[in-house]
């Protein structure tokens, strides 16, 4: 008899990870054997099921190589053109990291998937905070997103929102969270957000993990809190919610819970005055043992920031994971952010990796970026420092998928390797030959936003452009910036913004300093925009049907109206006044 539900998942977790080779070899001959009479796998494997033939014959693809056959089935087709078991819908990514959503299909088993992922990524977490499901409470910022409908009348709709549908999930929430799912559900997502805020504060005292998917979405609640506090205040002492509140299902679950209590509004509003927030998520919800969100790849940026809010509580990166598959999951929850390696489970999906090499540091003349040729490498196979990017064939159509994320190995655990997140494949921004990858750029501002510590500021966001409206073109980012104490931003020094692009570009790679040295690339520039740019940018992505659950910030913008979001808040221009060393 287990004391604990989670030992179950431990053990788990041991038993995967040793037999890490039979159980891949064992999922992808289940795959094959299951979709092997289907349209797309018989052109390649004319109904074998053998994996050398498998890695020989079927090619690696993009989401655009199969989206023909996606869209034949979201259309009317059979399923069977892809895979072979009837599809219940279609999941959905955010689209705010690579471009357009992308559909996915849906299959009965796949909530059952997520549902033991979710176990077996709690289960190191319990280990060391303890069982959360014991009557506290989790604050968790949760988004639903509407569906849309195919024309085959199949759904679409967001993985976390296929999630908060099943009745088993509903159940739990209503026990062992603050937020209602009337809340999850609003249509409106800033009224979504003031009520969970509401009913998170007013059950502060039972609040013992705060979090969201990911660190952006945590850090989007702390500052409409640092817009709406003394309103919150207000609805709190009356015992009545806000008239901006007009979505009748949260009024309802309002009800149901508000009632005066000056002695709270006045508790918390003492704290929110204060001049710093410096540690206010301790201060707000002081039994809350950590916050839980992936702060790991393009939440890296929000850790300085997040870290000065939650001042004194882990930040834990649980899990790896994507609207394509799961992924991986944090043996060590306490590390620190940067710190954080996933192990893989072996039992989600049958993963492959190309090798991938960090060329930067060579000539120009002897850089390469074609990886079409190389040999993947089983999960077991890969080796510790190399760099790789990650294939997923999975039991939902997806054959040797290029996900679009470069892993780099740290470890085993058993025989199961351990990856850090690198960066985006292709998420890079160029104005000619040379491409900064994500990584590049997130390494070149975390050097350059250094000068601007001493004066008490914070880079709160960013994002990167390139401008080729003129010749030659030139790199364009985008930044915004807050005092540590205080909510207005005072009055930026020229001098350190300039030498803030030229930082900027002293920390960019050989290539890209060589074709600035030839003139091939114009000086770096950076626009400072007002605070609460960022915040209209994500609504911009939201109200085209991204999930605020969901919602990773562009490393590189594309989009045309997306940008003019950005240029209509700059406040200021600034351009590096060298080229780089």
């Amino acid at each position: 008899m287990e004391t604990n539900w989670y030992e179950g998942g431990l053990r788990l977790i041991e038993e995967v990870t040793t037999n890490a080779e039979q159980i891949q070899d064992e999922l992808l001959s289940e795959i094959l054997t299951r979709n092997a009479g289907t349209e797309y796998l018989r052109r390649f494997l004319h109904g074998q099921t053998d994996k050398q033939l498998f890695k020989k014959n079927v090619p690696v693809v993009t989401y655009e190589d199969l989206k023909p056959y996606i869209d034949r089935i979201a259309n009317g087709e059979r399923s069977d053109v892809l895979l072979a078991e009837p599809i219940t819908g279609f999941l959905m990514s955010s689209g705010t990291s690579g471009g357009q959503p992308k559909l996915t299909p849906d299959i009965a088993e796949v909530a059952n998937k997520w549902q033991l992922f979710r176990t077996l990524y709690e289960s190191p977490v319990m280990k060391h905070f303890g069982d959360i499901n014991q009557g506290d409470k989790r604050m968790e910022f949760l988004f639903a997103r509407p569906e849309i409908e195919t024309p085959s009348g199949l759904t679409a709709t967001s993985v976390s929102t296929s999630v908060y549908k099943k009745s088993g999930f509903k159940a739990m929430l209503r026990k062992f969270h603050t937020s209602p799912v009337e809340a999850i559900f609003c249509p409106e997502p800033e009224q979504s957000l003031y009520c969970q805020l509401l009913f998170g504060l007013i059950q502060r005292d039972e609040v013992i993990l705060v979090g969201s998917a990911f660190a952006s979405t945590v850090l989007r609640a702390i500052k409409f809190l640092e817009n709406h506090w003394q309103e919150l205040c207000s609805d709190i002492k009356a015992g009545l919610i806000s008239h901006r509140i007009t979505d009748s299902g949260c009024r309802s679950a309002a009800s149901l819970i508000m009632k005066p209590n000056p002695q709270l509004a006045d508790m918390i509003q003492n704290i929110c005055k204060s001049k710093s927030w410096e540690g206010i998520i301790r201060k707000l919800w002081p039994k809350a043992n950590y916050v839980r969100c992936v702060c790991t790849g393009v939440m890296s940026h929000y850790t300085e920031e997040l870290e000065f809010y939650c001042r004194g509580l882990p930040l834990v990166s649980a899990a790896y994971a994507s609207s394509e598959a799961q992924y991986g999951i944090n043996l060590n929850p306490l590390c620190k952010p940067a710190d954080a390696s996933y192990t893989f489970l072996p039992n989600m999906a049958y993963f492959e990796f190309l090798p991938v090499k960090n060329d930067h540091d060579e000539s120009i003349e002897m850089r390469s970026n074609d990886n079409e040729d190389t040999e993947s490498v089983d999960l077991v196979n890969v080796k510790p420092g190399h760099r790789y990017e990650l294939l997923v064939t999975t039991s939902t159509g997806l054959y040797r998928y290029k996900v679009g994320d470069v892993l780099m190995v740290t470890g085993f655990h058993n025989n199961a390797p351990q990856f850090q997140f690198v960066e985006r494949q292709n998420v890079a921004i160029s104005v000619d030959q040379e491409k900064t990858s994500e990584a590049d750029l997130f390494k070149a501002v975390t050097e350059a936003k250094a000068l601007l510590d001493p004066l008490g500021f914070v880079l709160t966001e960013y994002t990167s452009y390139a401008d080729t409206s003129s010749a030659p073109g030139h790199y364009v980012l985008f930044w915004e910036l807050k005092q540590k104490e205080g909510n207005h931003c005072k009055e930026l020094d020229p001098k350190i913004m300039v030498e803030c692009c030229y930082r900027l570009e002293e920390s960019l790679h050989y290539t890209y300093k060589i074709y600035r040295k030839k003139n091939i690339i114009a000086p770096l520039e950076i626009r400072v925009v007002k605070q609460g740019t960022f915040d209209a940018l994500m609504d911009h992505y939201v109200s085209k049907g991204a999930s605020l659950s969901q919602y990773k910030r562009p490393s590189c913008i594309k989009s045309k109206e997306a940008l003019k979001i950005l240029d209509s808040r700059v406040m200021g221009k600034f351009f590096s006044p060298k080229s780089p060393l």
